[in-house]
Parts: structure tokens; C-alpha cells; sequence
């Protein structure tokens, strides 16, 4: 029988958190109760107490509750939930978490599902969920349920709210999904204007037996592939797309992080580079663009998305940190540059075509890698077929290799 871990504070929530244990087994799943409140005792037993956990974060509760420095405390069992609920997945204890708190007890239950491995059930139901949770949920799949009222007592509402949300964790849990088989997976980057070369060089690897991974550039997206590449889900590259290279320069909304384009060097898997859509940076609606930036050349790709060219000085210094970053790879390594265009609108008559931007990176890119990358420049646009049927067969020849 499958066990779901239900983590709250049992000082103050205790029996909001005893529906929803109650609810878990009467779907006839085992429950484990972690207890993370510090404030007093507990509404009923737990599994694993307060102090348990705020042991594992390096502190005793008595000293929180000596302290009375709820910031304090709160970091503290964070800390023992990032240690707490990975040991007891990784001994079998559990195979789902669920958790209900507001601000703190968010904070506190979200860091050990953070830690977490992808694919294991994890639902927050949470007084913050309506609003930006990038803090909480980081790169990993955490579902937030909004509680919709407080968190403080049961009434018709939040009722509701928790046996529905009792019922999609004990739902997630139930799935058992296939294994992939022996298909090896190769990672791709995509975004709107390099979807043609991208659908292209998937079709080309699915037909010889790959998984194809893709990922949009959103900048949320980057820092997960680069996650499960560090953690070995991935095999190859095909970073077609590299523009959240851009965002994290220029200062736009889509960056992926100092680490984007690090990960498979790093580990030393067969990587294939374009600079992909390194001709825009990208920004929300045009209030949303820096005063320093008045002036440039803008696109609008659609009411909530505006995109900046790049220019060239941006351009060389791109070319650089691109070159750094692979001058560091330990596995196998190619570049391939199409000459016109790194993008639907960065073409030959295009909005965004200026080849001496183009060629500002190109440059800057070649002279600084290492001698023994070997850069292939094509006479192509990035979404012209014989560019995108490139990219693929010079992955396969490198997994082959």
C-alpha cells in the first residue's frame, strides 16, 4: 500500500491537516504525518515531530521557541524538510507529499518537495498560490492549489478545497507510468521563431530510435533541462535555441541563469550549439522595457511579448561568453552557424536581419573557442531544412562516436 506524506504545522492547522489525512485514507493509501509547527503542541501525533525536524535543520525547537524569530525558524525546518523527505522517498517510506500552510508553512513544506526527484507526487495547497510561486516551486513539478480562503479552521470552502486536493495527490500516486525503454534521450531547445528547424531535427532523431526532450526557452525551461542534465536524464544536446543567453545579458524576463549552457560540458555529454534567436531579447509589454533601452528596435510578437534586437557591441560579448562556456566541456563539442539568419524574423529581408550583428557574434564566437571545436558555418537560414537536417545527423554521427 502506498504511503503520502501530509506535512503542516499540527500546532495551528492540526485539524485542517487531520482532514486531509483522514480523506488520504479513506482512499486506501497509508498517510505519514510530519509535523513542522514550533509555536506549541501538536493538534494530534505525528510520525515525525517538530523537533525531529528542526533537529535535521540544525537547531532544537526549544531554541526556536526561545528565539521567537519566526524568519529564523522558518529557514531552519526548511532545512530539515530538504533532509527529511528525500531520506524517507529514498527508503521507500513514501511515494507522495502533500502539504497546506500559508506563507511560512509554504516555505517550509515546498523546500523539502524541492528536493525532491522529478516525478514523485507533490501537492501544496497554499493562501499564496494565486500568485507568482516561482520562489516556491523552482524547477521542479510542484503543484499549488490555492486554498481560496484562510487556512484557519474548517468551513464550506476550504473543506473543499482540501478533500479535492487530498484526491489529486492520492490520483498522482495511483499512476504508475511506463518506463521509456532503451530509447536514449536527447534534450532540444525551442522557441516560436526556430520551431521549423527544431520539428525538422526531431523527426530526423525519433526515426533513428532517440527520444526527443524539447524545451521551450522561457528561462524557467533552461535551468530544468539544465537540472535533469546534471542529474543524468539526458544523453545528448541539440541546443538549437540558445536565447536566454541574451536574457540573462541584456536583462530581459526569459533568462535561464549564469549556469544556462553549462550543464552538458560539465558532464560531458555530446553537445551540438546554434546560436539560436540570440537576435532578440525579450521583454513583456513595452512598459515593461527599461528606459535604457528607448531607442532600439523593437518587435511585437504578440500583446504580452515584446522583442529587442540585439546589437552588435551585445552581440560580441555574447560570442564570448558562449565561447567561454564551451571552451570548458569535457565530452564532445560542435558549433554550426547559419549565415542567414538566427531566426524567423533575423532573415534576409526580415525585421530583424542585420548581418553585421550576425557576423559581430559569429566572430567573436570562433576567435575565442578552443581549436579542436569545430565550428561549420552554412549558407543558410536557421529554419531552412537542409540547415535543421544538419544539426541532427551531426548529433547522431557524435552519439555514434
Amino acid at each position: 500500500m502506498k504511503t503520502i506524506a501530509v506535512v503542516g504545522t499540527l500546532d495551528t492547522k492540526g485539524e485542517e491537516c487531520e482532514l486531509l489525512k483522514d480523506s488520504i485514507e479513506k482512499r486506501g493509501f497509508n498517510t505519514l504525518i510530519v509535523d513542522v509547527g514550533i509555536l506549541g503542541e501538536p493538534f494530534f501525533k505525528p510520525d515525525i515531530t517538530g523537533e525531529d525536524v528542526a533537529i535535521a535543520g540544525g537547531a532544537s525547537i526549544g531554541d526556536l521557541r526561545a528565539e521567537r524569530d519566526r524568519g529564523k525558524a522558518v529557514r531552519i525546518m526548511g532545512k530539515g524538510m530538504e533532509k527529511i523527505l528525500p531520506e524517507l522517498f529514498a527508503q521507500g517510506r513514501i511515494q507522495g507529499v502533500i502539504a497546506l500552510g500559508g506563507g511560512g508553512g509554504t516555505s517550509i513544506a515546498t523546500s523539502g518537495m524541492r528536493a525532491l526527484p522529478f516525478g514523485v507526487p507533490k501537492v501544496m495547497v497554499s493562501t499564496l498560490a494565486g500568485r507568482d510561486v516561482s520562489g516556491y516551486v523552482g524547477i521542479k513539478d510542484i503543484v499549488m492549489v490555492p486554498s481560496i480562503v484562510d487556512i484557519s479552521g474548517i468551513n464550506r470552502i476550504s473543506r473543499e478545497v482540501i478533500l479535492r486536493a487530498a484526491a489529486a495527490v492520492c490520483g498522482m500516486a495511483e499512476v504508475e507510468v511506463e518506463d521509456a525503454g532503451e530509447k536514449t534521450a536527447i534534450a532540444a531547445t525551442m522557441f516560436g521563431n526556430t520551431t521549423p528547424c527544431v520539428g525538422t531535427a526531431r523527426e530526423i532523431l525519433e526515426a533513428h530510435r532517440y527520444e526527443v526532450l524539447v524545451f521551450g526557452c522561457t528561462g524557467t525551461s533552461g535551468k530544468i533541462m539544465e537540472n535533469l542534465i546534471e542529474s543524468g536524464h539526458i544523453a545528448g544536446v541539440l541546443d538549437i535555441t540558445t536565447t536566454e543567453l541574451a536574457d540573462e545579458l541584456a536583462g530581459g524576463v526569459l533568462s535561464a541563469g549564469a549556469g544556462r549552457l553549462e550543464s552538458a560540458g560539465a558532464v560531458g555529454i555530446p553537445q551540438v550549439v546554434v546560436p539560436g534567436c540570440l537576435d532578440m531579447v525579450n521583454f513583456w509589454e513595452p512598459a515593461s522595457i527599461p528606459e535604457t533601452y528607448r531607442g532600439r528596435k523593437f518587435y511585437r510578437h504578440n500583446p504580452n511579448v515584446t522583442l529587442m534586437r540585439t546589437s552588435i557591441d551585445e552581440n560580441r560579448r555574447l560570442g564570448k561568453i558562449i565561447s567561454e562556456k564551451l571552451n570548458r566541456s569535457t565530452g564532445p563539442v560542435r558549433v554550426l552557424i547559419p549565415l542567414k539568419g538566427l531566426s524567423m524574423i533575423d532573415a534576409p529581408g526580415g525585421f530583424f536581419w542585420w548581418p553585421e550583428a550576425d557576423r559581430a557574434l559569429f566572430e567573436s564566437l570562433e576567435e575565442s573557442l578552443r581549436p579542436d571545436i569545430r565550428v561549420s558555418e552554412m549558407d543558410n537560414n536557421i529554419n531552412d531544412p537542409e540547415f535543421a537536417v544538419e544539426c541532427a545527423r551531426t548529433l547522431i554521427d557524435m552519439m555514434n562516436s
